[in-house]
């Protein structure tokens, strides 16, 4: 087998899903918190929620850029990453009387749960070394 084959589709490792207790709100008949199951993503499944959250602004002279809003950005990213509880269920949403996966989840959170959820997302999708971090890595 040639190095190059160990980086072929069928030798990279699978999905995972991920369990985190976002809150101790939910609890099972048992009185259990329940573990929401998260997944880490593609860097196309990324793009796909970068790309949703940009937005074209008039610029200086009038030229158009792209301003991506981090908030709407985080909340996609998040929503992409929860496997359970599914999110686009319309009877989840009719409970909270929102209508959306990312107005259901801001709605079903308390802000430190959300945070914490936000920081886990991230964590296992690789965000967790920022520029510095890497940069100190290089040096070194």
């Amino acid at each position: 087998m040639s190095e190059l084959s160990l980086f072929f589709a069928q030798h990279a490792a699978a999905e995972e899903t991920e369990p985190f207790i976002v809150s101790n709100r939910f609890k099972n008949a048992e009185g259990e918190p329940i573990a929401w199951q998260l997944r880490s993503m593609t860097e196309a499944e990324n793009e796909e929620c970068r790309k949703s959250a940009t937005r074209k602004v008039k610029g200086k002279n009038g030229v158009f850029v792209p301003e991506t809003n981090t908030d709407e950005y985080l909340a996609k990213l998040v929503v992409s990453s929860i496997h359970y509880p599914n999110l686009k269920d319309a009877e989840l949403q009719k409970s909270y009387s929102v209508m959306g996966a990312e107005n259901l989840l801001r709605k079903m959170l308390r802000p430190g749960e959300y945070a914490s959820l936000v920081q886990y997302v991230q964590d296992i999708n690789g965000f967790n070394q920022s520029l510095n971090d890497l940069a100190d890595d290089v040096k070194n």
